[in-house]
């Protein structure tokens, strides 16, 4: 075997590989005469069929078949030989495969990169400071009874938290717009699922009355036809509702996974959860800075078909989410190519930092996730046996584990600075992903 390797970019290599007529010819005649052996055509016995027939018969397919063994075969030989670590399987090009020729052909393929890493001091992160309020508790004990409200019409005037049943129609410059109509709308008022100004012009309205509202979308709005118009809605509101909220009981915490049997109780549990939460908002809050650090100091260019592979996870899990109604190879690429390629080039910087500072997954971190995992499940000692006894979800947590020491390592040199925020704005940073 003959092996030649041309680098054409930075991350691309064309390997040119020769293999010798005698191997392709003897492997092409071992398969015919096994094929002969088993092969049934009238007119024959089986078994008795003579070669010159299989030959002629299947002689093309069985050489189109053993020349892609070769190949493989032969390119994998060629990368362990060289020293070579590929990125995503190659690109054949046969450029010789006549009968008793020597076989030659070019493998195309991408390598990972070499990674510079950027000066982790010139990165910046702001970390979230956040305590939790008694009227923070209040407001989600509040959230958790409206998630099992009840609904009552009235026939007073509509205010915040009620639920309106209405009509709307929009124009912009008198012309109706893609979206700006809709029939027996169910809208949580104060809820802020439209845009600036409409909920607050349905405040104070009553059922079976009409009103014309005029609003401006907002100069960021995702239709950038519609950024910064002003629009007028003509609605009317068929229904007012009221939540009828349920009574704090024991019936309504076994709801929420909570064996209480009064509010104190209740309350603490509310709160051990909301500061687990908020402890995960600013983790991940200060992980995306330093991701978003890392991506901006490094030049690095990206594999091809690493990216495809991300796009196709991706797009599973699109599927997944959707209810697995369609094939994931009908949603289009495109949607989640930067994803995949900022996930991809994240991967690749974190694993060279681990690599420059031998870092490992810490097994007592280890553990400590998993009992914090475990934690928020009725039978915690369950889910531990559950992690301990399968690898791959260990091995889940000890990547994840191992993520954190990056992040840790990274802030020890990074320019870090706090930031006072409620509760709430805590939870809304560490949800945004840039």
């Amino acid at each position: 075997m003959q092996v030649s390797v041309e680098t054409t970019s930075n991350i691309e290599r064309r390997m040119t590989i020769g293999v010798p007529a005698q191997e392709i010819d003897q492997a092409v005649q071992k398969r015919l005469q096994e094929t002969a052996r088993t092969v049934k055509m009238n007119g024959f016995r089986p078994g008795k069929v003579p070669m010159r027939v299989v030959k002629r018969r299947f002689g093309d397919s069985v050489r189109q078949e053993i020349v892609g063994e070769v190949m493989r075969d032969n390119y994998i030989k060629a990368l362990q030989e060289q020293d070579i670590n590929p990125a995503g399987w190659p690109k054949f090009e046969p450029k010789t495969m006549e009968e008793g020729k020597d076989l030659e052909f070019v493998a195309i393929f991408e390598v990972l990169p070499e990674v510079e890493l950027g000066d982790f001091s010139k990165i910046s992160v702001e970390k979230p400071k956040a305590e939790i309020a008694d009227k923070d508790v209040d407001t989600m004990i509040d959230n958790l009874r409206r998630q099992q409200a009840t609904m009552k019409s009235v026939k007073r005037k509509s205010k915040n938290k009620d639920v309106v049943l209405i009509d709307f129609k929009g124009t912009v410059d008198g012309e109706e717009f893609e979206g700006g109509a809709a029939e027996n709308h169910k809208l949580t008022l104060g809820s802020g699922q439209m845009i600036p100004g409409f909920e607050k012009g349905i405040v104070g309205g009553k059922a079976g009355e009409e009103l014309e509202i005029e609003v401006t979308f907002p100069e960021d709005y995702q239709n950038e036809d519609l950024a910064g118009k002003p629009a007028k809605f003509d609605i009317k509101i068929h229904d007012v509702q009221e939540p009828q909220l349920p009574e704090l009981d024991a019936e309504f915490f076994k709801k929420f996974g909570i064996d209480a049997e009064d509010e104190g109780t209740f309350r603490e549990e509310v709160q051990k959860n909301m500061e687990r939460e908020l402890k995960q908002a600013v983790s991940n809050k200060v992980k995306n800075d330093v991701v978003e650090g890392l991506l901006e100091s490094t030049e690095l260019e990206v594999p091809t078909a690493l990216v495809d592979q991300e796009i196709d996870r991706l797009r599973q899990d699109a599927v997944q989410r959707f209810g697995g109604q369609v094939d994931f190879q009908q949603l289009p690429k495109e949607i989640f190519e930067e994803q995949a390629r900022r996930r991809v080039k994240t991967g690749l910087l974190f694993q060279e930092v681990v690599k420059q500072n031998d870092l490992k997954a810490d097994p007592a971190k280890v553990d400590e996730k998993i009992q914090e995992i475990a934690s928020t499940y009725e039978q915690p000692e369950e889910v531990v046996a559950h992690f301990n006894s399968s690898p791959e979800q260990k091995q889940q947590i000890e990547s994840s584990v191992l993520e954190d020491a990056v992040v840790d390592l990274i802030l020890d040199q990074a320019k870090v600075k706090e930031k006072k925020l409620k509760y709430e704005e805590a939870i809304q940073a560490g949800q945004q992903q840039r």
